[in-house]
């Protein structure tokens, strides 16, 4: 892998606060048979409704699937979460994009979709509410047309970060990556330091980092005001897979929690 040299300190000075005896292993969060240990949201619903099994298994990986959602996908967005909150970790794993953007579903999300982090617990938002209070590592393919289309991007939904040290209240930002076409397998890694550093990485590559996520900004609608306290700093939350109308797949997905510090 490829770290920059702020991956590097960073990683350093969390090694020497780690002792041997407890150094951090890789944890499956995805068993590659079901869904056991994660909870669909998908709006308008209330949470645990996963409807039209959206979110299922199939071949040892977690497909993103919109058969049973009629004519038309009525941005039904959706999030599936794992059901352990964490602050300090590395989470990898991979994913791909197949088939066609479902009909309906909004233009911007052909070949779009993510993973989200420092996440509210879903168990706090109304059935109607579109997006999750987080930040999100957006993922997104080529689209054939000769035209750069970098994934491992940042977006923030309801959240600000720190970008080359100053306040960036732009909903999204690009990373360095280069454009991954067609149906290809894509290996994804975070590095999440509470409310300090983050890093992107894909194919080994460091392709973004910034800093200080905290609570603020429009894009979620229709939250409860007492969770969405602007300037509140995120120093932990949930994981959470994207489905918004793009069929896609994800599997080995496992975290290292760094969180776990010498006694």
């Amino acid at each position: 892998m490829k770290l920059s040299p702020a991956i590097f300190c960073s990683l350093f000075l969390l090694g020497c606060a780690v002792s041997k005896e407890n150094t951090p292993e890789w944890k499956p969060l995805f068993n590659g048979k079901d869904l056991s240990g994660w909870t669909a949201k998908i709006y308008p619903y209330e949470v645990g409704n996963n409807f039209a099994n959206t979110f299922r298994v199939k071949d040892g990986v977690i497909q993103v699937n919109y058969d049973g959602y009629g004519e038309k996908y009525e941005d039904r967005f959706g999030h599936l979460y794992y059901d352990i909150p964490y602050s300090h970790y590395h989470l990898k794993l991979e994913y791909r994009f197949y088939g066609d953007l479902y009909p309906g579903a909004p233009d911007y999300t052909i070949r779009n979709s993510g993973v989200m982090f420092h996440s509210q617990d879903p168990r706090t938002m109304p059935a109607n509410q579109d997006w999750p209070i987080s930040v999100e590592m957006q993922f997104l393919g080529g689209l054939g047309d000769g035209k750069p289309r970098p994934t491992g991007n940042m977006c923030s939904p309801g959240t600000h970060i720190y970008y080359n040290n100053e306040l960036l209240t732009t909903h999204c930002i690009n990373s360095t990556s280069k454009t991954y076409h067609g149906d290809q397998w894509v290996k994804a890694e975070l590095i999440v330091l509470g409310d300090s550093l983050v890093h992107h990485i894909i194919e080994g590559d460091t392709v973004l980092t910034y800093s200080k996520p905290h609570i603020g900004g429009p894009i979620v609608n229709n939250y409860d005001p007492r969770i969405k306290i602007d300037g509140t700093a995120l120093k932990r939350g949930f994981i959470a897979l994207q489905s918004e109308g793009q069929p896609v797949e994800f599997k080995n997905i496992y975290l290292k929690d760094l969180s776990k510090k010498n006694k």
